[in-house]
């Protein structure tokens, strides 16, 4: 055997378990989907209203499912089998695809229907996201579970680049080729779903109360460093996303058209996958927390310098560097929420850390329409990046603790 050979086979150790590699590829094209939706929705709906603040609804109306069923997403996920709700919430996805191609092509009037269907769409998501996440590590050993979380991480990535990219092309084919597109992914990860054998999954308790039902939020709140990992993640994008406003820099400010709003969608994405790629091969051995820190003030400067640019490669670049900084905190984070989290409690820590997620992510969305509305998109998206080089100063401060952390691996 070469030298380099086991290296390389531990690289893609998550991949030795068949179930792993079913419920990875059926993650790819869920991610996929939701990626061409959401470029041909911002395209379609900035291009019928042509109000920012609409584009923070889209983000909006797709978190508050997330926040209101906080409590229940991440019990069921406990208490049911976290395989059949990954299955059921493709269904209702497809579904929703097929909603929007019927929208489509009925001819749109307001945007009003649309978001009608992507609450349904966010729904699903809310319930997917603490099932998914919190199976994975039914899926493999614990000594394979970080190295699962990385090509996790790149799996999601991936699907970040390359359905942006997709849906800005199929959308130049037509405003319904994107979700046709999309409701063949979703039953195809459906069915991948339902190949997967049913994992041995350590159930929450039946009788469901407040204690049983807050068990995530209590958790949390007790591990600090987790709490640090998930807060510092979620204010930092929050104020730093600037997701929802690239069909205004793509349409009026680069001058690019659905197919360079696809390419800004995707740099965070290629960023992200040549750093989760390194990730795979070189772990933390040392200081993980304060290279997330210094991660996510990184982010912030990249943000804001795509604020300001008015070149498009230079956009393009900052974006890719966004993503890369991005990877780092997202790797850490996830990897300290499993490996800390007790198999029972999983799904109820998951809902919770993917509503600070949704809160970062499509909450952001809406700050950042909202911004753009009131002082514009520039002023909206470069003041954000500066606010997220602040949250890195300052959770430095107030969790010492987590820029302690060196290795990553479970704290007895």
């Amino acid at each position: 055997m070469r030298p380099d050979e086991p290296a390389a086979t531990e690289r893609f150790a998550a991949f030795r378990h068949r179930s792993f590699t079913l419920y990875w590829l059926a993650r790819f094209l869920s991610t996929f989907s939701i990626q061409i939706i959401s470029v041909a929705v911002g395209w379609q709906i900035y291009d019928l209203t042509r109000d920012p603040f609409d584009l923070g609804l889209i983000g909006l109306v797709q978190f508050l499912p997330s926040l209101l069923l906080i409590l229940v997403t991440g019990a069921v996920a406990d208490r049911f089998g976290r395989r059949m709700i990954m299955g059921i919430c493709e269904i209702v996805a497809l579904f929703s695809a097929l909603a929007l191609v019927f929208l489509t092509l009925r001819g749109l009037t307001s945007p009003l229907p649309v978001f009608v269907v992507l609450v349904v769409f966010g729904t699903a998501r809310a319930f997917f996201a603490p099932a998914s996440t919190s199976l994975a590590p039914n899926l493999v050993p614990e000594e394979d579970l970080a190295n699962a979380i990385a090509w996790n991480s790149m799996s999601w990535q991936s699907a970040t680049i390359l359905g942006p990219v997709a849906g800005g092309l199929l959308y130049g084919l037509g405003a319904s080729v994107p979700y046709i597109t999309s409701t063949v992914l979703f039953l195809c990860g459906s069915i991948l779903i339902f190949t997967i054998p049913r994992p041995h999954q350590q159930r929450g308790v039946r009788n469901q109360s407040w204690k049983t039902l807050s068990a995530g939020f209590r958790y949390i709140w007790r591990e600090k460093i987790v709490l640090g990992a998930i807060s510092l993640d979620m204010f930092a994008v929050l104020l730093g996303g600037a997701v929802a406003l690239m069909p205004v820099f793509a349409r009026d400010i680069l001058d690019l058209g659905p197919w360079g709003l696809g390419l800004l969608r995707a740099a965070p994405g290629v960023g992200a996958v040549a750093m989760a790629i390194y990730l795979t091969a070189h772990p933390f051995q040392s200081r993980a927390g304060h290279s997330m820190l210094i991660a996510v003030g990184v982010f912030g400067a990249a943000t804001t310098v795509f604020g300001l640019s008015t070149i498009a490669w230079l956009s393009i670049l900052a974006l890719a560097v966004m993503g890369a900084a991005d990877m780092i905190s997202v790797y850490v984070r996830q990897t300290l929420i499993q490996l800390w989290t007790p198999d029972k409690l999983r799904g109820r820590v998951s809902a919770v850390n993917m509503v600070f997620i949704g809160a970062s992510n499509e909450l952001g969305e809406f700050r950042a329409g909202g911004m753009a509305a009131l002082i514009g998109a520039v002023p909206a998206v470069a003041l954000g990046g500066i606010g997220a080089i602040g949250v890195a100063g300052i959770w430095a401060l107030l969790f010492p603790g987590l820029r302690k952390i060196q290795r990553l691996r479970r704290v007895e």
